[in-house]
């Protein structure tokens, strides 16, 4: 373990062209990252190539004790990384926030480590024996958003470099100093050039999705990057998982109980500030109990303090840029515009430091409105009423995305009866959201495609070899 201090200045350039990131909760300088160049990608390429086969050489078991002792320094540095992570992104210390996320780089790391992959016998006749195995893919590009930048890095790495495969990571450039500061962590018990982080522009992200060495790209974030990525991967035909952009939606069935639920509605949709691809996004309630709901959850979300992250009283942090600030600012308007009635927030202090925008419902919102039917990243809620079960299914299958989606009910049995009916790679009953790394996790329609997490995600970063005879 490590002071703070120890760990930024371990990853501050000591040459070369940085750039300053800025805390969006205060405005303050977190420190400085490096502006690496397509020249330095082109470094990390070649000194991944030239560790990985020495790495696949070594077996699952040895990678797996390598990885076992990296989560170990993660966890010993845990308070440190929580604390840039909190300057850096905006997120609370507490809560499901940053302590939350460097404990889930601890546990994917555990799982990734651990989850046994052994070869499937498919045929064995007594004339035909087929066994299929996973074979390491070679150099894998890990491509991370700004909203989780540590858990979703590891989310990439742990399983890639499980299944023998050397990783470059692409951070965003909103948050390079935690997926440096990890990486930094984790290379303490892994080879050298096996992991490395290339903190640059849209041209590094562009040329590592078409880089002939790049065996395989990981890519979390917006639908229209991921398609930009598709792309540029085929004239190599590049393997690819890819999350992209969600807009769940959540069914209140009218046997739900509102005040049961309303606690578990709102760390689905304002988990992270509701800065999470796999958030609730859009809450469908029947008319029979779509008052008490609307009561129940205000009351919730009334109750959540927001503010600066190394605030230990906080579990609502500011957006962690400034653009997306606007677009929920915008969104919100435009509902408020179209007649929707704001049952809480909606007022933000412009005379505020930071990029706070108040935890925000919205009821009474028509489907086809803008703060619907478009994903707001950002803690504002709307909640439409519908009165059939057919009307709601109809309405949450709508749109080109599937992520995630959610049901709510007193009824189990029911609950999954209709997910069964609805359009999304994932439908929590009675939560939303909750990943774990034992479960697959992928997206259905413009959403994205491939499996993370498990067993199917260690398959994911290997290439399917059958010995047939």
């Amino acid at each position: 373990m490590e002071t703070y201090d120890a760990l930024l200045a371990s990853i501050t350039p000591d040459a070369g062209e940085t750039r300053t990131i800025l805390d969006p909760a205060t405005g303050t300088s977190v420190g400085e990252a490096p502006v690496h160049t397509v020249e330095d990608l082109e470094a990390a390429i070649a000194a991944a190539a030239a560790a990985q086969p020495a790495w696949a050489a070594l077996g699952h078991d040895a990678r797996s004790a390598a990885l076992l002792k990296a989560a170990d320094a993660v966890e010993r540095s845990g308070e440190e990384l929580a604390r840039l992570l909190s300057r850096e992104q905006g997120k609370p210390l507490n809560g499901p926030n940053a302590r939350f996320e460097i404990g889930a780089c601890v546990a994917w790391l555990r799982v990734a480590a651990t989850t046994p992959l052994d070869p499937e016998t498919v045929v064995d006749d007594g004339e035909t024996r087929a066994e299929l195995h996973y074979r390491p893919i070679g150099v894998v590009g890990a491509i991370g958003p700004w909203n989780w930048p540590m858990m979703i890095t590891v989310w990439q790495i742990a399983p890639a470099l499980r299944m023998g495969n050397a990783v470059v990571v692409k951070p965003s450039e909103y948050t390079p100093l935690s997926v440096l500061a990890l990486a930094r962590i984790l290379n303490e018990e892994l080879p050298e050039g096996l992991l490395t982080v290339v903190s640059g522009g849209r041209e590094v992200g562009a040329r590592l999705a078409e880089h002939p060495a790049i065996g395989k790209v990981m890519f979390t974030g917006s639908t229209a990057t991921g398609k930009a990525i598709i792309r540029s991967s085929a004239d190599t035909v590049k393997r690819l998982t890819l999350e992209l952009g969600g807009n769940d939606a959540g069914i209140v069935l009218p046997d739900a109980d509102p005040k049961a639920i309303a606690e578990g509605l709102f760390w689905g949709a304002f988990i992270n500030t509701g800065q999470t691809c796999a958030a609730l996004k859009r809450l469908y309630v029947h008319d029979d109990i779509y008052d008490a709901v609307c009561e129940e959850l205000t009351k919730v979300a009334a109750a959540m303090p927001m503010g600066v992250g190394l605030d230990e009283a906080n579990v609502l942090g500011p957006l962690q840029n400034r653009a997306q600030y606007h677009i929920v600012a915008g969104l919100v308007e435009a509902a408020r515009a179209s007649g929707a009635r704001i049952l809480l927030g909606g007022n933000p202090d412009t005379d505020q430091p930071g990029n706070f925008y108040p935890a925000t419902l919205v009821a009474d919102v028509d489907n086809s409105n803008p703060l619907v039917a478009e994903e707001q990243f950002g803690p504002a809620l709307p909640i439409i009423r519908y009165s059939t079960v057919d009307e709601a299914v109809a309405m949450a299958n709508a749109l080109d995305v599937g992520l995630g989606a959610s049901v709510w009910s007193s009824d189990t049995a029911r609950a999954r009866e209709v997910a069964a009916r609805l359009e999304a790679g994932t439908v929590w009953v009675n939560k939303h959201g909750a990943v774990d790394p034992r479960v697959p996790f992928g997206g259905a329609k413009q959403s994205g495609y491939g499996l993370e997490f498990g067993v199917e995600g260690l398959k994911a970063l290997g290439v399917p070899q059958v010995i047939n005879g």
